[in-house]
C-alpha cells in the first residue's frame, strides 16, 4: 500500500484569513477567533523574529491587549531626557510610569500565541503573493501563495507591513514616508543601569527628525534610533552616527543595525476592497509626528478582526460593502482623528522644534500633556480640541 499523504493544513474555506502575525495581524486573529470563527493566521517568517522598532508600549497599546496578556517589559519608563540636536539637555520625571519598553521579538511572539489560544491557526513559512476576488464565487476570496497553492476565505485582513501586498490590492496610498534607522547596542551592566527607567529624545537637525534611546535593561541593550523624511538617507545615517557618538556609546559594537520605511496613509486612502480589509502598517496607520505604530496596529487590528467577522457573514455584495464601510468609519472616527492632529503637530515641529523643546522642558502643562498622552489619559487630538493655547501655538509654529 502506498503511504498516506498529510492533509493540507490550509484546506477548506476559512471564515477569516489574516496575513501577517505582527501586532495588527495577531490582534485581528485574536478578535475574530474570540467570536468562535475559523481563523487562519499566515506569516512568511517564524517566531521569534527581529523587528526594527523602539518597542515602546504606551497607554493605548496596553489598553487594547487581551485581558490576560502579560507584557514582557524590559524596562518601565518614568523619566525622559530631552535634547535639541545634542544641546540643552533637560530631564523631566513622573511619579507614575509613562510607558513600558519591550523587545518586539518576544512581544510579537506572545501576541501570536494569544491568537492561537483564542482558537486561531498559525501557519508560518508561507509567502502570500496576492489576493483574487470577484470570481464566480462572490462569497469567498482566494489568497494566493508563492508555492502555487491558494487559500479560500470569506474575509481577509491584510496586516503584512508597510510594503504590504494586500495593501497594494486594496489601493492604499501614502502622503508621508519616513526613514527610520536603528542600532541595538549591548552595553555593560554599569552603563545599562545609568539608563534604567529613563529614555532620551533628541529633536534632530533635519526637519521633522528626532532620535531616541530606549533601554532594554533586562537584556542589557540600548535601542538607539533616528527618523526623518525619506530622501535624506545619507544625512539621516550621519545623524545616527553623531547621536551615538554624543551619547558616549560609539565604543560599543551594535548587535543589530537596521532600517525601515514608515508610511502614513493619505486621508482619502481606502481601508478595504470587497471582502479584504487592511490594518496597521499595511493600511498606513501610525502617528504622523512620533511615527508610533504599535498602538495603531493593535487598535486597528482588533477593529479589523471584529468587522472581518461581519464581512464573512455577509452574503450579497451590498452587505459586504456596508460592513467594510462600517470598519472604515470606526477607524477614521478614532485613529483618523488622531492622525489628523498628529499631522498638525508634525507641521509645527518641522518648522520650530526649539519651541517644542522649550515648552516641554520649561512649561508644566506641556510636560503634563506629554506624560498624559503616553499614559493613555489623553491624545493630541483632545489636547488641540480642549486647549486654545495649544491650537494657537501649533498654528503659529507651522507658519
Amino acid at each position: 500500500m502506498g503511504g498516506d499523504t498529510e492533509p493540507d493544513p490550509l484546506a477548506g474555506v476559512w471564515d477569516v484569513v489574516v496575513v501577517g502575525s505582527g501586532p495588527a495581524g495577531s490582534s485581528a486573529a485574536y478578535a475574530a477567533a474570540g467570536q468562535g470563527r475559523r481563523v487562519l493566521l499566515l506569516d512568511k517568517a517564524e517566531h521569534p523574529r527581529y523587528k526594527t522598532c523602539g518597542g515602546g508600549i504606551i497607554g493605548p497599546s496596553r489598553d487594547c491587549l487581551p485581558d490576560d496578556f502579560k507584557i514582557p517589559f524590559q524596562d518601565r519608563v518614568n523619566a525622559v531626557t530631552f535634547a535639541l540636536n545634542g544641546r540643552y539637555n533637560r530631564t523631566r520625571r513622573s511619579r507614575r510610569m509613562l510607558f513600558g519598553l519591550v523587545n518586539r521579538t518576544e512581544f510579537d511572539q506572545r501576541l501570536a500565541e494569544a491568537a492561537q489560544q483564542a482558537g486561531a491557526v498559525l501557519v508560518t513559512g508561507v509567502t502570500v503573493t496576492g489576493v483574487e476576488q470577484g470570481g464566480p464565487d462572490r462569497r469567498t476570496v482566494a489568497v494566493t501563495l508563492a508555492d502555487g497553492r491558494s487559500v479560500r476565505a470569506r474575509a481577509v485582513v491584510g496586516a503584512d507591513g508597510s510594503a504590504s501586498r494586500i495593501g497594494r490590492h486594496v489601493g492604499v496610498t501614502f502622503d508621508q514616508i519616513d526613514l527610520g534607522l536603528e542600532a541595538e547596542i549591548p552595553v555593560p551592566e554599569r552603563v545599562a543601569r545609568t539608563w534604567e527607567g529613563r529614555i532620551h529624545l533628541d529633536w534632530g537637525p533635519l526637519p521633522g527628525s528626532y532620535g531616541w534611546v530606549f533601554p532594554k535593561t533586562d537584556s542589557g541593550t540600548l535601542t538607539v534610533g533616528v527618523i526623518s523624511a525619506r530622501g535624506d538617507g545619507e544625512q539621516t545615517k550621519q545623524y545616527l552616527a553623531d547621536y551615538i557618538r554624543r551619547l558616549g556609546l560609539a565604543e560599543f559594537r551594535p548587535a543589530v543595525e537596521s532600517g525601515h520605511l514608515t508610511r502614513c496613509r493619505a486621508e482619502d486612502s481606502p481601508l478595504s476592497r470587497g471582502r479584504v480589509l487592511v490594518a496597521g502598517d499595511a493600511a498606513g496607520l501610525l502617528e504622523p509626528w512620533t511615527r508610533e505604530g504599535i498602538s495603531y496596529a493593535l487598535r486597528s487590528g482588533r477593529l479589523a478582526g471584529e468587522w472581518a467577522v461581519q464581512v464573512a457573514e455577509a452574503g450579497v455584495p451590498q452587505e459586504v460593502r456596508r460592513q467594510a464601510l462600517n470598519y472604515a468609519f470606526a477607524v477614521k472616527a478614532g485613529l483618523g482623528v488622531e492622525m489628523r492632529a498628529g499631522k498638525v503637530m508634525l507641521a509645527a515641529f518641522e518648522r520650530r522644534p526649539h519651541l517644542f523643546h522649550l515648552a516641554i522642558c520649561l512649561i508644566g502643562p506641556a510636560w503634563r500633556a506629554f506624560a498624559q498622552t503616553t499614559q493613555g489619559h489623553t491624545t493630541f487630538a483632545q489636547i488641540l480640541r480642549q486647549y486654545r493655547a495649544a491650537r494657537r501655538l501649533s498654528a503659529w509654529a507651522a507658519r
